[in-house]
């Protein structure tokens, strides 16, 4: 068990060192990848019938989905912004639906869109 605790302390350390160094364009892919990573453990939590760690983890990723709705600044983003800002509020009903009802199907949804938008996010960056 201490070996896991030691290796979650280093991937903390690891992730907080990157968010230091990180662009603001790779701060927002670092969120999505952060987002991505919770919906799939959270899936697997679900395929457990680990109730209170899938909660958890949904609550993890609506947090995410809510900091880059928040990172948007519709004030000056136009149509792109207030379809992001949409598309990020349906990201997290689903989110709460997924886990109100134990529908891995809303997770996978919510996923392959937030995997659409950061497709998107990747290729401005290139």
């Amino acid at each position: 068990m201490n070996a896991m605790v030691a290796m979650r302390q280093y991937q903390s350390v690891n992730t907080q060192a990157q968010a230091v160094d990180a662009s603001p364009h790779r701060l927002i892919q670092m969120l999505m990848e952060g987002g991505l990573t919770r919906i799939a453990q959270a899936t697997g939590a679900m395929e457990r019938q680990q109730t209170a760690l899938k909660g958890d983890l949904i609550g993890k990723a609506i947090g995410i989905v809510g900091g880059l709705r928040d990172g948007l600044d519709l004030a000056q983003g136009g149509e792109l912004a207030s379809n992001l800002d949409n598309l990020y509020q349906y990201m997290i009903t689903r989110l709460l639906q997924a886990n109100a009802q134990n529908d891995a199907t809303a997770l996978e949804e919510v996923a392959k869109l937030l995997r659409d938008v950061k497709a998107g996010w990747d290729a401005i960056g290139q």
